[in-house]
Order: structure tokens, then C-alpha cells, then sequence
């Protein structure tokens, strides 16, 4: 959602890059571009004035006159503003201390709200809880059958007394929408559930009835929370809507849902100023699984090509198997070969992931890579999948076996082409190299790009057709310079060819990206840092 601000931003930082002082005519010119970058954003105006004055004021301040590195100091500046606009700190549910915890949704008619209450019980229910959700919303067609089935896909018990509207829309209010809110919260404490979430019935805009029904609701059922869902994609009208949400029911907290759309996502930019009320959770895509708590940080980040390191870390720990991660680990550190049964092994664990796209969009300078990631095929990875599936465990185990009738009886069985198979192999083989130089003591922090399957090294699928081209000639990289620049540049761009940044070469046919090609020779990468623990994620440790 946030790709067009986050390229405007970069492409202004970028011409901020090696000067040794800013004068004000720079940082004018640079709040100029950030103010027009917000506004394209669909960011309320308000907003945008108050974000482009605190950096301008801080910008010209001794804090960046002084600075080592002024342009860095900018992004900085530019960092802390923009996680103060989305709310400033992660704000958590407020649990009740005598059960249950009620939480009321609200919002407009197509916002999410049910699919919502869904997601949040699933949420809730991993961390332990018994939630019951309350099909309150009567007015909307099939509203309630809807809750019903994101429930059963939940896992969750649904309380719908009432079948609510069976036909077309209708502005006459159907049912009791209130004594089905409060007999739901009194089923919940009969059935001790310990979370009670009320899917409340929204409009096509707002008005007098949707109010009133909103607030009868809240004063009869005493939410400890009342989450107002809405729309990240709706641009300015967000800040109408909001406003008037909290006039009617007075919301403690917001639900962004939507997030994964294309929209430009200035609403996100403008409801926690505009209202005051915290940003709380996000809803990043259609699955159930598809949310998560929002931080106004790590949000900032990836606006500003950061990356997100620190959520990709969590759903890893989620999803990968501590077992066989150890025993990855294991064999890395006794020097044992990597196989293809252990990159198989690895490629279905980071399909427990979610989308690729969406994971890799997690590491910090991916939005230079976009249009490759665009095009990056996620069936690529099935297809792979497919080609270990038809070797037997010998040829796993050993892939110098495979001659040419066995890589044609490999390409029949799994549907597809002997090239194929070669790719695979040859590729796998750079990997196993890589492999072995981890463990004779490189470690995580000098491969260019951890393990097979992630973006920078030979195991990884191939992308998209337009990110396929021919192997470019590779340059030597001379030694190290004796002069401390040139040294630093050398030293930037062997870093940038590692993250398959700008610096990087286009690579064979078929690996990732249009990246993993042979080695640079000479290439030092003894020096490469990333985050900490990343090397966890990406080395199974």
C-alpha cells in the first residue's frame, strides 16, 4: 500500500547522499518533495502540515548541523516524525480483570468488520483465550450466516440467536440488535469464555440510525474496547469518518484493514492524529492468519525501505520447527554436506510463512527491487517442490548420481522440463558451496544472502518471466584501496551486491530475481552485518 510514498521518500533521501552540510535551501527543498510525497499519499492536509513543520524545525536545528552525517540525520528525523503520526508506541488490548473482555467493532458497511471479528478471535484463541463471537449485525444480507462461517474456519463458538436479514438491503431495522449484544455477553460468562467480540451492523455512510444503534449497543453491553475497523484504502474521507465515530460512539482504538491493497494509504497516515486514538492491529490480506498487531515503528520503517525485520523474525519463530532447526544447526557446525532433502525441508517450513513476496518485502532495501518482486512467480517454489519430490532419497542425498536418465525420468515425474532439472542442480551445487563456507567459520554475518531460499543465493526458485535474462560478463572487484573513501565505496557496493541491491549483476536464467549468479571473485564480504537476530531466521538457529 505504501510502495508510491515509500519510492517518493527514497528518491528524495537520495539526493541528500554525500554532502558533508545541508544548507536551509536543501532541507526547503527537501520538505517541499516530502510534502508533495504525503499529499499524493491521500494524507489529510492537516497532518501533512503539522508532519513537514516538526522536521523542518528539527532539520534546521543543531541536531543536524552538528551530525557526522547530516543526511542521515534527516532520515532519522524524518523516522521519528512519521512514527509519531501513526501513533507512537504499540498500544495492546486492555483485558479486563474480571472476565470477559468485551470488544465492540464498529465502522462502515464493507470495511471488514466481520471478517475481522474472525481474524481477532483467531488471534486471541493461539494466545490462549476462549473468545465467543456475537453476530450483532442484522441489518446487512447474510451478515450473520457470514460470522457463522468465518467462525467455524476460526475454530471459534458464534452466538446468532437471531438469523437476521435474509434478502435484499434495507434501511428498516430487522430484529434486536441490542438484546442480541447483551444475551451474548451473558452467554459468555454462563459458557466462561474469557473474550466476548460484538460484530456490530455498519452503513454505506454515516448516519443518525447507524449512530444511535452503535451507542445503544456500547451502553448496553460496557465494552472494555470498541475498535473502529476502517478502510485503509478510502483516502481523505477516512478523516470525515473518523471524526464522526468518535463523536458517536467514541472508539478507543483503530483496526486498519485492507492493508495489502493499492491504494495510496493516507488514511493510515491521518486517523491516529486526526482522532487521537491509537492505531491497534492491521489486516494485511484475505486469510484468516493475515493480521497483526500494529507498531507505529516498524510501520515507519517499511515506509521508508527499512525493512520490517523484527516481525519477519516473530512469524518465523511461528512457524518454523525448533527440531529441525536444530538439527540444521547440527550439521551446518559437524561440517556435514547440505542436502536437498534439508533444502527441502527448509522451502516447506518458509511456506508456512505465508506469501514470499510478502516476506521478502520484509528486508530492509526491497523496494529497489519491486519490480522483481512483482514478477516473482510464488508457484515457482511448488515447481521446485515438485522436482525434489520425483528424486529418491539416494539422489537427495547425493545429486552427482543423477545422470541424464535419471534427470529425464525426474523432469517426467514431476511434469516438467530436463532444463529444468539442470537449473535446479546447478544451482543447488553454488549453494552447497556456500554451505561449506559457512561452516568452516564464515558464518551468518559474511553470506551474501543466508540460506537457499532467501533472496541473494543459487537455491532460491526462479522469478518471473520479465526478471529471467542472460548471465551478464562478472567484473573482478579489485582489493581494497588504500584511500579511506574509495575503501568505504567498495565496501558499500560489495554490500549492495550481496542484499541484491543496485550494485548487483543480472544472474542465469531462472534464479531468484534475476540475482545468484557465480561469485564476484575476490569479493570480501567478511565485514557484512545483518540485524540482529536474523542470522536465527534465516540459518534455522
Amino acid at each position: 500500500m505504501f510502495n508510491s510514498l515509500s519510492d517518493r521518500l527514497t528518491a528524495t533521501f537520495k539526493n541528500l547522499r554525500g554532502r558533508g552540510r545541508l544548507s536551509e535551501a536543501d532541507i526547503d527543498a527537501t520538505v517541499r518533495e516530502i510534502r508533495r510525497a504525503l499529499l499524493d499519499a491521500d494524507v489529510a492536509v492537516p497532518v501533512v502540515r503539522e508532519f513537514t513543520s516538526a522536521v523542518r524545525e528539527r532539520a534546521l536545528s543543531a541536531e543536524v548541523s552538528g551530525a557526522l552525517n547530516p543526511a542521515q540525520q534527516v532520515v532519522k528525523i524524518v523516522n521519528d516524525e512519521l512514527v509519531s503520526i501513526l501513533g507512537g508506541q504499540t498500544r495492546p488490548l486492555q483485558l479486563s480483570k474480571t472476565p470477559p473482555t468485551v470488544i465492540m467493532l464498529a465502522g462502515l458497511q464493507g470495511a471488514g468488520k466481520t471478517t475481522l471479528a474472525g481474524k481477532l478471535a483467531l488471534a486471541l484463541k493461539e494466545q490462549g483465550h476462549t473468545p465467543l463471537l456475537v453476530a450483532a449485525d442484522l441489518q446487512r444480507p447474510n451478515a450473520v450466516t457470514q460470522l457463522s462461517v468465518v467462525a467455524e474456519r476460526a475454530g471459534v463458538p458464534v452466538y446468532a440467536p437471531h438469523p437476521g436479514n435474509q434478502g435484499a438491503e434495507t434501511d428498516v431495522v430487522i430484529g434486536d440488535p441490542v438484546g442480541v449484544a447483551r444475551d451474548g455477553v451473558a452467554e459468555a460468562k454462563v459458557k466462561q469464555h474469557d473474550v466476548v467480540i460484538v460484530d456490530t451492523a455498519g452503513r454505506l455512510g454515516v448516519d443518525q440510525v447507524l449512530m444511535q444503534q452503535a451507542s445503544d449497543i456500547r451502553d448496553a453491553v460496557q465494552p472494555d474496547e470498541v475498535l473502529f475497523v476502517i478502510d485503509a484504502m478510502i483516502g481523505q474521507d477516512a478523516v470525515a469518518t473518523a471524526k464522526a465515530f468518535e463523536e458517536g460512539v467514541d472508539f478507543t482504538g483503530v483496526v486498519l484493514s485492507k492493508l495489502d491493497g493499492d491504494a495510496r494509504g493516507g488514511a493510515a497516515l491521518s486517523v491516529a492524529t486526526v482522532t487521537g486514538r491509537p492505531i491497534m492491529f492491521a489486516s494485511t490480506g484475505e486469510k484468516l492468519t493475515d493480521f497483526e498487531v500494529f507498531h507505529p515503528d516498524r510501520m515507519a520503517s517499511r515506509i521508508l525501505d527499512m525493512g520490517d525485520v523484527l516481525t519477519l523474525i516473530e512469524q518465523a519463530e511461528k512457524a518454523f520447527d525448533a527440531e529441525e532447526a536444530a538439527k540444521m544447526a547440527a550439521k551446518v557446525e559437524k561440517g556435514e554436506d547440505f542436502t536437498l532433502s534439508d533444502f527441502l525441508v527448509q522451502m516447506q517450513q518458509m511456506k508456512k510463512l505465508g506469501s514470499m513476496k510478502k516476506m521478502l518485502g520484509m528486508m530492509p532495501g526491497m523496494g529497489q527491487m519491486r519490480e522483481q518482486l512483482e514478477n516473482f512467480d510464488e508457484r515457482e517454489v511448488d515447481r521446485v517442490q515438485a522436482l525434489i519430490q520425483s528424486m529418491t532419497p539416494a539422489e537427495r542425498d547425493n545429486p552427482k548420481i543423477i545422470n541424464g536418465s535419471r534427470r529425464a525420468r525426474i523432469a517426467r515425474g514431476s511434469g516438467q522440463t530436463t532444463t529444468a532439472v539442470n537449473q535446479l542442480l546447478e544451482r543447488f551445487t553454488q549453494a552447497q558451496k556456500m554451505m561449506r563456507q559457512m561452516s568452516k567459520g564464515g558464518g551468518m554475518s559474511g553470506m551474501p544472502g543466508g540460506v537457499p531460499g532467501m533472496p541473494g543465493m543459487p537455491g532460491m526458485p526462479g522469478g518471473g518471466k520479465k526478471s529471467r535474462g542472460k548471465q551478464a560478463p562478472s567484473k573482478k572487484v579489485k582489493g581494497k584501496s588504500g584511500n579511506p573513501a574509495k575503501r568505504a565505496q567498495q565496501e558499500r557496493e560489495a554490500m549492495q551486491r550481496a542484499l541484491g541491491g543496485p550494485a548487483a549483476k543480472p544472474s542465469p536464467q531462472g534464479s531468484a530475481f534475476g540475482m545468484g549468479g557465480e561469485e564476484p571473485a575476490e569479493q570480501d564480504l567478511s565485514k557484512l552485518q545483518l540485524p540482529d537476530g536474523l542470522d536465527k531466521l534465516l540459518g534455522g538457529r
